[in-house]
This record gives C-alpha cells, sequence and structure tokens, in this order.
C-alpha cells in the first residue's frame, strides 16, 4: 500500500536530530510494509491528484485550523474532495481539519491543554477494533473538535475530550492523540514547553503519566486494519 504522509508541522528544531520528524513516526508506527510519500503541506505543497496515493493521513501541526494560514483552505479543500473516495487518517490536527473540512468545527478549547497519556472509552467499537472498553496513547492538544460533521460518528471519547475518536462512512478515520508519539518524544516534547505552555505542576503530572503503558501499538492495528478494509486490500 502506498501511504501519502501529509506533514501538516514538524517537531521543535532542537528534538528533531534525535526523533526526527513527523512522517517518519508514523512509518514507524505503521510498519516498513508500506510504500510512504511525504507532503511538507505547511510549505505549500499538496499532492497532484487523490488518487497519487492508495490512502492518506495527515499528521499534528501547531497550527490551529482557525489560523489564518494560505496552505489550511486548500488541504481541507483537497481532504473535502477525497472524503469517500480514498482512505483518510487524521491525528490531532489532521483530526481537527478533517472535522472542519467535512462540516463540522474545532475550536481553541476553554478546556485548556490535553497533554500526558490520554484515555478514551470506546463507545462504538468499528469492525476493525478489536474488544477493548478503553484506549490510551499519549496526547498533546488544546484545540478540539466540538460540533461532528454530517455523516460523523463517535466511536471513542472522554469528558475532556468527547470527539476523541470520529469516523466518517467507511473511508475516513481521525482521532485527537497521538499514538506515534514514543513516551521518550512526549516527555521531550512537553520539557521543551516548560513553563511556557505548561506550569511546572502541569508538566510534572503530564510528564509522570507518560510511564504508565499506552496503547499505541494497539491503535496502529486498528489504523493498519482500518487501511486494508477501506482499500480492499
Amino acid at each position: 500500500m502506498r501511504i501519502g504522509l501529509l506533514e501538516t508541522g514538524e517537531p521543535p528544531e532542537s528534538l528533531i536530530p534525535t526523533f526526527g520528524r513527523y512522517g517518519g513516526m508514523f512509518q514507524r508506527l505503521l510498519g516498513p510494509g508500506h510504500d510512504y510519500a511525504t507532503f511538507n503541506v505547511q510549505a505549500g505543497e499538496l499532492p497532484k491528484a487523490i488518487d497519487a496515493c492508495d490512502a492518506w493521513l495527515v499528521t499534528g501541526s501547531s497550527a490551529g485550523v482557525y489560523d489564518d494560514l494560505p496552505w489550511i483552505d486548500p488541504l481541507k479543500g483537497f481532504l473535502a474532495s477525497a472524503r469517500d473516495q480514498v482512505p483518510l487518517v487524521g491525528v490531532c490536527f489532521g483530526h481537527q481539519v478533517m472535522a472542519e473540512a467535512f462540516g463540522g468545527s474545532a475550536v481553541k478549547s476553554d478546556k485548556g491543554w490535553g497533554v500526558g497519556l490520554q484515555s478514551y472509552s470506546v463507545s462504538r467499537p468499528a469492525a476493525w477494533m478489536d474488544e477493548v472498553a478503553h484506549v490510551t496513547a499519549p496526547g498533546s492538544h488544546q484545540d478540539q473538535v466540538v460540533a461532528l460533521a454530517p455523516g460523523g460518528r463517535v466511536l471513542a471519547g472522554s469528558d475532556f475530550t468527547p470527539f476523541g475518536v470520529l469516523a466518517y462512512g467507511d473511508k475516513a478515520l481521525s482521532m485527537q492523540f497521538h499514538p506515534e508519539f514514543d513516551p521518550a518524544y512526549a516527555t521531550a516534547l512537553i520539557e521543551s514547553r516548560r513553563g511556557t505552555r505548561f506550569t511546572e505542576a502541569q508538566a510534572d503530572a503530564a510528564i509522570a503519566s507518560l510511564a504508565a503503558p499506552n496503547d499505541s501499538g494497539r491503535i496502529a492495528g486498528w489504523i493498519a486494519r482500518f487501511l486494508k478494509e477501506a482499500t480492499g486490500a
């Protein structure tokens, strides 16, 4: 399967030599059994056709879907065109921009930051999910989806993040947390923002939470089975 990685952001520059970029993190998450093509969307690079790859994955970003940036509206247009035509997966910013592109809404939440290990209750499992009541992965977000797009359904969420995992028909899946974040990277990211975006107490609690087991491997399996079903592979 050829997976197009739509990079909408990048890690802090100081962390790239150790951890790489977001596209590489997703390649490690999903494994070597695919061909990958990376597009620097924040630099204005979008695929020339929605069928240029078998599936598309939209990464996280420090940008907000509401920011006045020249690459966001073209990305929304690409996703709206691809919906129901080519499998789509969105994570964090990707989750939010898919919701916006499909007619929902994402905003900067007055709940503040969700950071550290995040746990969602599974409310409506899809066929490609295994039987589990809760799923956990690192998270780092202040923005949230607040209105579901027409045709969307909630698969999992929490009181803090009600729209945690969303599906749209059989060809679009998105999630707010970050299964691609290794705990070491999530910790380093928090440390880089300590005292600026997060208070000392928030940073300490978030880092402590990352020592617990997470379900990133399980979620990788979900994404793999979703893509297999959505592509008919």
